[in-house]
Order: C-alpha cells, then sequence, then structure tokens
C-alpha cells in the first residue's frame, strides 16, 4: 500500500479531483501514515488470566495478548492464554516480510503459490529484553520461479521495504534464508 498511496498523492489528478493545494495535500499524506492502536489491560475485569490484554487496532480488528505464567508470584504472570506481546512483535515482522517478498515476486509476474517465513530469535538477558537475533528462514512455493527471484524478493523486503525488521534491526543481528519448492 506504501508505494500505491505515495503514487496517488503525488499524481495530480489526485490533487486536483479533491481541490488539495500542497499544504492540504501534505496533511493528507500525513494522516494516510498515522497509525493508532488501543491496548486494554483485562486483568481488573475477573478475567481468567490477570495479565490478558485486548489490543484495537485503527483498522478495527482485535488482537487479544497474554502473559507467561510466573511461578515464584503467580499474579504477576499470565495464564498462556494467547501469544505474549513480543511473539506478536515477531509475527508481525514475519507478516510484514511475507507480505513484501509475496507482492514482489508478484509484481515481477512470477507464479507463487504460497510463502511462509518461520523467524527464531534470541532476546537480551536483562531488561530492556531486546530481540538480538533474528533469523527469518522462507519457504516459497511456485512455478519456474527462479532462485535469484525469490533471493533479490527477500534482500528488497530486509533493506527496503519491511518497516517491522528495518526498525528491529537497530537492535538485532537480522539474518535470512530460504528454500524454494517447484509446483
Amino acid at each position: 500500500m506504501r508505494n500505491s498511496t505515495e503514487k496517488l498523492l503525488q499524481c495530480n489528478t489526485f490533487s486536483k479531483a479533491y481541490d488539495l493545494d500542497q499544504a492540504n495535500l501534505e496533511n493528507v499524506k500525513k494522516e494516510l501514515l498515522k497509525m493508532e492502536c488501543t491496548v486494554s489491560w483485562t486483568g481488573a475485569s475477573g478475567a481468567r488470566s490477570g495479565m490478558g490484554f485486548v489490543a484495537e487496532t485503527g483498522s478495527g480488528h482485535v488482537l487479544v495478548m497474554d502473559g507467561a505464567p510466573d511461578a515464584a508470584k503467580p499474579e504477576n504472570g499470565g495464564q498462556n492464554l494467547a501469544p505474549r506481546p513480543m511473539e506478536t512483535v515477531l509475527a508481525g515482522t514475519g507478516g510484514c516480510t511475507a507480505y513484501d517478498v509475496v507482492l514482489i515476486l508478484k509484481r515481477g509476474r512470477h507464479d507463487v503459490q504460497g510463502c511462509s517465513v518461520k523467524l527464531t530469535s534470541e532476546r537480551a538477558d536483562t531488561d530492556p529484553k531486546v530481540f538480538t537475533k533474528i533469523h527469518m528462514h522462507f519457504t516459497v512455493k511456485g512455478k519456474d520461479i527462479p532462485a535469484s527471484a525469490v533471493e533479490r524478493a527477500v534482500a528488497m523486503s530486509h533493506e527496503k521495504y519491511c518497516s517491522a525488521s528495518i526498525m528491529l534491526a537497530k537492535t538485532a543481528e537480522i539474518s535470512t534464508s530460504f528454500e524454494l519448492i517447484e509446483m
């Protein structure tokens, strides 16, 4: 979406159609780039887990998260009923980069029929327990897709397009690999 949104906003037709001057066009750009999410603790409501959270995204979706059980202080732990918040960061990164890889391959007119990415990670021992290493292994399925096209798509996502992995690369060493399965 980011490329099509930029192209749309740079298009004279868009600004003329909506009678936008440059200042208003810049405001529209800023609004399209904003994102919001409200995260609410469910523990006070008598929910099963004392450390559960519900995230409501600006696009109208709901994501449930929970903490790991804490044997030493059960009241401070979760019940492992949903992904942990840092797992959702890792999952979101996987979704972001897989989206890019599929889109890049499709734009290259490749017959991509499947794509998954397995992320493995290491975190710091002390707080803040940021990711220090992340490895992304892509499995791409398709017909007659050159390995060089997959390699290029993964590199472009990693170096240019995937906001999540580029942001995490500030603290984590990120590596990638892939396998290509002919269908």
